[in-house]
């Protein structure tokens, strides 16, 4: 942040993206996994959206962007820890833009679907679970990381100015089925 401020003059936006997942039955998931996954996916998160909105609130003005999941909407499958993080991000995401909303800043996640990234390998390599979940995406396909573009552009721009608190999906219409 103090870097950002000393280049540009201040922080306008802030993507927090950053997020890990760990894979098991939550009969026997770790609480080293748990931990790890909460502290990069949630605590990270809240921290540095804190650090920024500091500085933002000197100028009454700037855009928090979380990344979220479709597992802020719904459960999952051997991933305990990403879903309560997720959820927890989506319930972040709300609580700082009641906060902040009427000191100028919007915070607003986008809630990526099913997308053809690292986290998504294992079940991408399933042919089983990649199949299931190809039939029930409308868009019938994974979607492409640049196609969240468009969605992190809106919420860091003058037209969602209004906009607070909103967890925007971007899954091919998965949430809609």
């Amino acid at each position: 942040m103090a870097e950002t401020i000393a280049t540009f003059g201040a922080l306008d936006i802030l993507v927090n993206n950053a997020g890990i997942i760990r894979r098991a039955d939550a009969i026997d998931f770790t609480e080293a996994d748990w931990d790890a996954v909460m502290d990069v996916n949630l605590k990270t998160t809240f921290f540095l959206s804190q650090a920024a909105a500091r500085q933002m609130l000197t100028r009454g003005s700037g855009k928090i962007i979380n990344i979220a999941s479709l597992l802020s909407f719904q459960g999952g499958i051997r991933i305990p820890s990403y879903t309560a993080s997720k959820s927890g991000l989506a319930g972040l995401t709300r609580l700082l833009a009641c906060e902040w909303a009427g000191k100028g800043i919007n915070v607003n996640a986008i809630a990526p679907g099913y997308f053809v990234t690292n986290n998504t390998a294992a079940l991408r390599e399933d042919p089983e679970r990649s199949a299931g979940i190809l039939a029930r995406i409308p868009a019938g396909r994974w979607g492409k990381p640049a196609e969240l573009g468009g969605a992190a552009v809106f919420l860091a721009s003058h037209a969602s100015d209004y906009v607070h608190g909103t967890v925007l999906p971007v899954d091919g219409g998965w949430l809609a089925r």
